[in-house]
């Protein structure tokens, strides 16, 4: 088995790549799914969740209210170190399952869009960045996500830097290019991590 860290600033299109090597053949693991999973109702992440922040932080269905939550922990470091205390431990025991089922030969690529800014780049044998030019990040943001400029420029100035980013990667794969180039380059990172997961580890 062969396991891949996935990162990639906001608007750089994570995503795409992610389901481009699912096509191939990988094995998906996405954090931000799994985090909301673990808050599901009924759940004891949710449970955890009511009682550091209050039930103010639930929908009418009893479900987790995320813009309320988020509004609450957004400019508050002190909430938002709670939060992660309760969530990020469920996300990695619910990761680390699934990996384990996955077949010994898999290719497992693990989607975590906070890799850089959290230090996990050791806890993979592969960390692969995606990486976009700030503008076409922006216009992505913007574009096709519906953000506000001044709301999508504070997104990305929240995360790591692009220079932090490509400093923690074993391989970077350059989107400012069309979709046919994006498909081709993922291709040839397909096959070499492919060759990776065959080769012998050392004992």
């Amino acid at each position: 088995m062969l396991t891949v860290g996935l990162t990639g600033g906001i608007g750089a299109g994570k995503s795409e790549v992610s389901r481009l090597l699912v096509e191939r053949g990988a094995v998906l693991i996405d954090a931000d799914r799994i985090a909301r999973e673990v808050v599901e109702p009924g759940t004891p992440g949710l449970a955890a969740v009511v009682e550091a922040f209050g039930e103010e932080i639930l929908a009418e269905d009893g479900s987790l209210d995320r813009p309320r939550l988020g509004a609450l922990v957004f400019n508050d470091p002190d909430k938002l170190a709670t939060l992660n205390l309760i969530v990020h431990p469920l996300v990695g025991a619910r990761s680390r399952e699934l990996e384990e089922a996955a077949p010994e030969d898999a290719v497992v690529v693990h989607d975590v869009p906070l890799l850089t800014e959290n230090g996990l780049a050791r806890l993979y044998d592969v960390v692969i960045v995606v990486d976009a030019g700030t503008g076409t990040q922006l216009d992505r943001l913007v574009r096709l996500r519906g953000m506000s400029e001044e709301d999508a420029r504070a997104r990305m100035a929240a995360q790591a830097t692009r220079e932090q980013r490509r400093a923690v990667a074993d391989i970077v794969i350059d989107n400012d290019v069309p979709l046919d180039a994006l498909e081709r380059r993922v291709k040839e990172v397909w096959a070499d991590l492919v060759r990776r997961a065959r080769e012998p580890r050392p004992e």
